[in-house]
């Protein structure tokens, strides 16, 4: 059991009978009144993200989490991993890899956090690099503003990229908000 000034972002906590992780914590100390943690918090089974406020003295447990680096292999239905460590595959369903799917490309290594050998959350790397195999082609006279038009890239993915950008082009991709970086 841990007080919330031990909290750390990424941290997993048990709370009310869910596992959230912490995204964002700050302690307040108002001129009247008892001090209190304001939480933003990640509900690990439905993804929703809820702030709660918590009082300095109220316990909270906290959750081991072991974080695994692991290879996807393939699709069938379902999603194929392999821990190039142990050999140990892990195989999860499109519910569960929710948003990230389509950016997942063969061979791309993702982590993966278990709790009781129950997964938790599958993260992508912040970055990835993407082949687009289809795009608009640019019209004569586009310019450089801020103009952007739809890609597909080669995990079906559909991202909004700068004029410029043709098919076959490989570009650098955000994994967090899903967003055009720069072209490689």
């Amino acid at each position: 059991m841990i007080l919330p000034n031990q909290f750390r972002a990424g941290m997993v906590i048990r709370y009310e009978d869910q596992l959230y992780s912490i995204l964002e914590f700050q302690h307040i100390k108002p001129g009247k009144g008892g001090a209190f943690v304001r939480t933003k918090l990640k509900n690990l089974s439905t993804g929703a993200i809820v702030e709660k406020t918590l009082r300095p003295e109220e316990k909270v447990e906290e959750i081991f989490v072991e974080e695994k680096k692991m290879r996807y292999l393939y699709c069938d239905g379902r999603y194929h991993f392999i821990d190039e460590q142990t050999l140990e595959e892990v195989e999860l369903s499109g519910e569960q890899l929710k948003d990230i799917k389509d950016l997942l490309l063969e061979g791309s290594l993702v982590s993966i956090s278990f709790h009781n050998k129950q997964v938790l959350q599958i993260r992508l790397p912040n970055f990835v690099e993407l082949q687009v195999t289809e795009t608009e082609p640019s019209a004569k006279g586009d310019t450089a503003q801020r103009s952007y038009k739809k890609a597909k890239v080669e995990t079906g993915a559909v991202i909004q990229v700068p004029l410029f950008i043709k098919k076959g082009d490989k570009i650098k991709i955000d994994t967090r908000d899903k967003t055009y970086v720069s072209r490689v």
